[in-house]
């Protein structure tokens, strides 16, 4: 008995309670992480495609086709209940969610089926896959294809004729892509931008004729022939990209047709080896993270989010570290410490722990409808009524993060300016120095390991919150980034696609649900390792600042 309570004074039961607390703390963490990842990039993998007959309810059969997307065991009493036959001591059914696809022909791309009613399940080598920009996946055989309604290609020889006749629609999507995105955005953006100063003109008095109008006008008429040539060689490359069709049976008999231009990829999954799989997947997982979503966010890529959640982030740390900074210098090294000092503290504090949607009302009444209103007022005259800065972009929702973060920042740069030893400070005045050359060239070197822990706490909180990005400028789909190669550039004005408001959509708003399921666990994956980056690269730099300063800390 002694001897315990000797080793509970000791103190050991309570390192062992923290070390099992913080082992099952990352064991936690570690599991989440595997759930979403698992749930998340097998999405991406080449599942194999079935046929087999199934008998429905009321005892028809019909032929399915699809692959097994979900699968689960229900009651027995509850298909009892709707009529399902079923026997007598069975007490659970498996039943497969099964991905049919075909939404333009059959209506849903999902459907329950029990286990029990499935007969004769085969893989056939020539079932086809064939992803869509619209109506989602289409799976059945494939008949014959077609060059201006003629036939090429029928059989066997059809595949490999679809598969290079793809490769050209691939091309061509490309070039219309780099044409509609790039040429004549730019062309659309220039004359938008003559628009405004056409406008600002008429503010100003100027009269209709004069040489201004005259120089707009010329000005005008050179991108409306660019934009004009720009338009033919469009509806050139649109009219070749149609011009190839295919023919395939669906599971109930029917032989659709269907144009090439809009499958985006098309592949037979259970004719395909490991190494064709493994290829396969890492075209579909480079797909996801470098193009454009479609269907509702449910399918493609989310690339304009990523970019969006980075750029917001550096954004909001330009703004957050030199407020930060210089409002923890001036407390810790210039304010009187007194009750004033104790009570803008304890509110700095209490500041940290407001909901971020608090800060989301602010930013949208003060930056949004005061600051932006007053600036569209001041500087943007032209462009009234349309808003330019008094809406939601891309600058007032860093700025609301920005104060969000700017506690955090403020109490870990002031704990790091109370660490650095007072004999520093005055060894370097007895050196000459002054006390703003002393903090500029001694104390906040010294400091910056600190102040990037400030800032590496900021950006954590930051690259996840949406409910207030949600008043303040990010939006389900931004038709342009906000960093491109138009002058200004950087267009701080424009709304921007976040990764964690992604998921919300994806998740909750999406009009096919199981088919986004998989997305939002490969989006969630995507923004925990995007915070995860972002997070190493700013311990990489207080590190080595760290090392840096750490013999004059001795």
């Amino acid at each position: 008995m002694k001897d315990i309570k000797q080793w509970f004074r000791s103190g050991s039961p309570w390192v062992w309670l923290n070390a099992g607390a913080v082992t099952a703390s990352i064991v936690m963490v570690a599991a989440l992480i595997m759930l979403i990842a698992v749930r998340g990039l097998g999405h991406f993998w080449a599942k194999p495609i079935f046929e087999a007959e199934y008998v429905e309810a009321d005892g028809t059969t019909i032929r399915l086709i699809g692959e097994i997307h979900d699968s689960e065991r229900v009651p027995a009493e509850r298909l009892r209940d709707k009529g399902v036959a079923v026997a007598q001591g069975v007490e659970t059914i498996q039943r497969f969610l099964v991905k049919t696809g075909n939404r333009d022909t059959g209506g849903l791309d999902f459907r329950w089926a029990l286990e029990s009613q499935i007969r004769e399940r085969h893989f056939p080598e020539e079932l086809i896959a064939l992803e869509r920009y619209e109506w989602g996946n289409f799976y059945g055989y494939l008949k014959s294809v077609k060059e201006s309604g003629e036939i090429i290609a029928e059989g066997e020889a059809a595949w490999p004729e679809l598969l290079t006749r793809l490769q050209r629609v691939a091309e061509l999507h490309q070039q219309i892509k780099a044409i509609e995105k790039v040429e004549i955005g730019a062309v659309n953006y220039n004359m938008e931008r003559l628009r405004l100063r056409g406008r600002s003109l008429e503010l100003d008095g100027e009269e209709a004729g004069s040489r201004r109008f005259v120089t707009l006008d010329e000005e005008r008429a050179v991108l409306q022939r660019e934009y004009e040539g720009l338009q033919r060689n469009l509806n050139e490359l649109l009219h070749q990209v149609e011009r190839d069709s295919i023919t395939a049976e669906v599971m109930d008999g029917r032989i659709v047709e269907l144009p090439l231009a809009q499958v985006v990829r098309a592949y037979r999954p259970n004719a395909m080896g490991m190494f064709s799989k493994i290829g396969f997947y890492m075209s579909k997982l480079w797909e996801f993270v470098s193009e454009d979503p479609r269907e509702a966010n449910t399918e493609g890529g989310i690339f304009p989010a990523i970019f969006g959640t980075v750029l917001m982030v550096i954004l909001m740390s330009i703004f957050v570290t030199p407020f930060g900074v210089v409002a923890a210098v001036y407390l810790r090294e210039y304010a009187k410490q007194g009750p004033l000092t104790r009570t803008i503290r304890i509110a700095v504090n209490n500041l940290a722990g407001v909901p971020s949607i608090v800060y989301g009302v602010f930013g949208l009444g003060f930056f949004v409808y005061f600051l932006g209103g007053n600036i569209d007022q001041l500087f943007f005259p032209e462009a009234l009524p349309s808003p330019t800065f008094g809406t939601g972009g891309l600058m007032w929702a860093s700025l609301t993060l920005a104060i969000l973060t700017v506690p955090v920042v403020i109490v870990a740069t002031e704990e790091g300016l109370s660490r650095i030893p007072r004999s520093i400070r005055e060894g370097s005045m007895a050196l000459g120095a002054t006390k703003a050359e002393t903090l500029w060239r001694t104390v906040l070197p010294m400091a910056s390991p600190a102040m990037m822990t400030g800032l590496i706490l900021a950006v954590a909180r930051a690259a996840g919150e949406v409910a207030p990005l949600m008043l303040v400028g990010v939006v389900k789909l931004a038709p342009s980034l906000g960093l491109d190669g138009n002058y200004p550039f950087l267009h701080l004005d424009r709304k921007f696609m976040h990764l964690g408001f992604h998921i919300y959509d994806v998740g909750f708003q999406s009009p096919n649900v199981e088919a986004a399921r998989p997305l939002v666990y490969a989006t969630a994956l995507l923004l925990v390792l995007v915070i995860v980056l972002l997070n190493l690269a700013a311990i990489a730099i207080r590190n080595h600042l760290r090392e840096k300063y750490r013999a004059l800390e001795h």
